[in-house]
């Protein structure tokens, strides 16, 4: 789905996500991060931006990166007067990207998935580089029970796959949600990985 980022679906889906909370994952995370005091964080598809938000409120310098256009204007709009020299953004797919900022905390809220298999590999590679010495990934990642697992174009993973993911990190959290539910576009089977960790 990222490749159809520009698309009315994706607008509306940001609308829909502007009055929720900030997700518990990237909460934990922070917790686990500790103090932003000026460090760097990345938010990987930071769509309405609420994630966003929530780490410039804590005090950390935010990378945010979404492929959908109006992202800059967006996120400019809603953003803290405070957040100025502390906010960059980056408009632009997973698979353009050139790299990323050396990063205290990165954060990836349901965006991981729809990076094309074949090129899941090289950008994971590049995230995992990004994170310094004690810093804190969080991300969700899609099972290959979910009922999505049959589009070529998205990636998933069994638990044991995912877990490899994790290997040279220190595992604080992985929980596995594998149940029927509501997607924005209707009833769906969730398989999802939440998964926070610590490089050493």
């Amino acid at each position: 789905m990222e490749s159809h980022a520009g698309t009315k679906v994706w607008r509306e889906y940001n609308a829909a996500q502007a009055d929720r909370p900030v997700r518990p994952l990237c909460l934990d995370a922070m917790a686990l991060a500790g103090p932003g005091q000026g460090r760097q964080a990345v938010d990987l598809g930071c769509g309405a931006g609420k994630e966003t938000l929530a780490m410039l409120a804590a005090g950390w310098r935010v990378h945010a990166v979404d492929s959908l256009p109006g992202t800059r204007n967006r996120l400019r709009a809603i953003a803290p007067a405070d957040a100025d020299g502390r906010l960059s953004i980056e408009v632009r797919t997973f698979q353009d990207l050139r790299a990323l900022p050396p990063s205290d905390l990165i954060f990836a809220g349901y965006s991981l998935p729809f990076i094309h298999p074949d090129r899941f590999g090289r950008f994971w590679a590049g995230v995992l580089g990004a994170l310094g010495s004690r810093g804190v990934l969080a991300v969700n990642l899609f099972g290959d029970r979910d009922s999505w697992a049959d589009i070529p174009e998205w990636n998933f993973h069994t638990e044991a796959q995912a877990r490899q993911l994790f290997a040279e990190l220190e595992l604080h959290k992985f929980e596995v949600y594998d149940a029927d539910g509501q997607s924005f576009r209707g009833p769906k089977h969730w398989h999802i990985y939440d998964v926070i960790a610590r490089k050493p």
